[in-house]
């Protein structure tokens, strides 16, 4: 359960502490070891500061640290730190600057900045928890409904120490459920008991609806029985009815929205950041691959009759067809309502490309799709459009795909489910992992998915 907390005073104290303690730092280091603070290091703390801010806000460091656990928390403010390190490198090799800063005291700074981060955080998060749990701000709370969304807040709230809410017990209709307990949590009575107690106002700061939307007639009968006292009356959504374990709340003009199939790619600072990583990266792959794609070129010409490159209509981003390279493998290739995977022992796979196909090289033509902006490096694997048409009609959510740029590599094939789907159910494991990285993006999960295909992706037995 993720509460909109990024607006409270500890998160600004926070950003405003992100963007002094590197700046600090660096000029303590450069004091200790007689640097010159001149205006290349202060523009380098500067912008170290501001960076740390904008990826630790990325990231989710800033929005969702209250609601999780220490370590996790921890881990998004090192991922933020990395981040800015890495573009505060590209930015100073693009200028050619990187020789005039001492390298002791840059390698000092890179190590001690992220202690002095995460030192602070474990302060205040102890300092909050320990007036927490002392009765500091808190506020008692009671759940009617004591169904698995019920038991979801209760976790959440009882795990989330800082965020000051004691669930104190359940209600519900299923008397079955009276006098039982979840997580140490009484179920005290059923929801009509609960509306005739009399004093709520003085056993309980909240109330906490979570029944499912179909009851929607008891929901009602509550809020008019509970509008009769001064109790905070709070109503969470049944997400578990419509899979909504990943939706998001937002608001238009004040009315609450739930983006049912939604991404963090979405929001258009995390669509800045993933356009730059492809652009980059890209640029970088397709410098230290260049003569290996020579060479594969030649071999592709001189072995077989027909193009060396080989353009296939995929769906893009939104469903919208687009050309994707690759170094043609096969001696007949076909692009129409009738294509035909390729299996083991496949007659059309010329005696390259079936190097090329169980190594994955011929698939990198398509760094020049990630840097043209029709792909990305890292994303759903891009399927033909008849395999489209025909999984579209069989998979449930199949075309949510969709919703983000096809990749070069993926979640799902860094986990093994690459090459032919011969059987629904490879598809339907293959979109699964697909979704779950579209649900959960983060630069840090891409940088993941390169370094794990890097190790072990590039060489499949699935691939023919």
């Amino acid at each position: 359960m993720n509460y909109k907390e990024s607006s409270s005073f500890i998160v600004w104290a926070q950003r405003a502490l992100d963007v002094f303690i590197p700046i600090a730092i660096l000029y303590i280091l450069a004091s200790l070891y007689s640097v010159n603070w001149s205006d290349k290091y202060q523009i380098l703390a500067i912008l170290g500061g501001l960076l740390l801010v904008v990826f630790n806000q990325s990231t989710g460091a800033y929005s969702l640290w209250r609601g999780y656990a220490l370590f996790s928390g921890f881990r998004l403010v090192i991922q933020a730190w990395v981040f800015t390190w890495l573009a505060l490198l590209a930015l100073t090799f693009l200028f050619k600057d990187s020789s005039y800063y001492s390298r002791f005291v840059l390698t000092g700074w890179a190590i001690i900045t992220p202690f002095v981060l995460l030192l602070y955080r474990f302060i205040l998060r102890s300092l909050l928890g320990k007036f927490r749990t002392q009765g500091w701000s808190t506020r008692k709370v009671a759940i009617l409904g004591a169904g698995m969304l019920g038991h979801k807040l209760a976790t959440t709230l009882t795990t989330a120490k800082m965020l000051g809410y004691v669930p104190v017990c359940f209600y519900d209709d299923d008397v079955n459920l009276t006098n039982t307990a979840f997580n140490g949590i009484p179920v005290s009575g059923t929801i009509d008991e609960f509306l005739k107690t009399k004093g709520l106002e003085d056993q309980f700061d909240e109330i906490y609806i979570t029944l499912p939307l179909r009851a929607e007639k008891r929901i009602k009968e509550i809020l008019y029985v509970l509008s009769d006292s001064t109790i905070t009356v709070k109503f969470i959504p049944d997400y578990f009815t419509f899979d909504l374990l990943h939706s998001r709340i937002t608001d238009i003009a004040g009315i609450p929205i739930i983006s049912v199939y939604d991404s963090p790619l979405n929001n258009l600072t995390n669509k800045v950041f993933k356009r730059l990583e492809d652009i980059v990266l890209s640029i970088i792959i397709i410098l230290l691959i260049s003569p290996l794609l020579l060479i594969i070129s030649i071999l592709v010409k001189t072995t077989s009759e027909g193009p060396v490159i080989f353009k296939q209509k995929r769906y893009g981003l939104n469903g919208k067809e687009i050309n994707v390279w690759k170094f043609r493998s096969m001696y007949a290739t076909e692009d129409d309502g009738s294509v035909i995977q390729a299996k083991k022992n496949d007659r059309r796979i010329t005696p390259i490309g079936a190097f090329l196909r169980k190594t994955s090289l011929d698939e990198l033509p398509q760094f020049f799709n990630a840097l043209s902006g029709r792909m990305s490096i890292v994303g759903p694997r891009p399927h033909a459009t008849a395999h489209n048409e025909q999984h579209r009609k069989q998979i449930s959510r199949y075309m949510l795909r969709h919703t983000v740029k096809p990749g070069i590599t993926g979640w799902a094939q860094v986990n093994g489910w690459r090459g032919e789907t011969d059987t629904l159910d490879k598809m339907v494991k293959r979109v699964e992992f697909d979704l779950f990285y579209i649900d959960n993006w983060s630069i840090w999960l891409d940088l993941k998915i390169i370094m794990l295909t890097v190790i072990k992706g590039f060489i499949n037995k699935n691939a023919y």
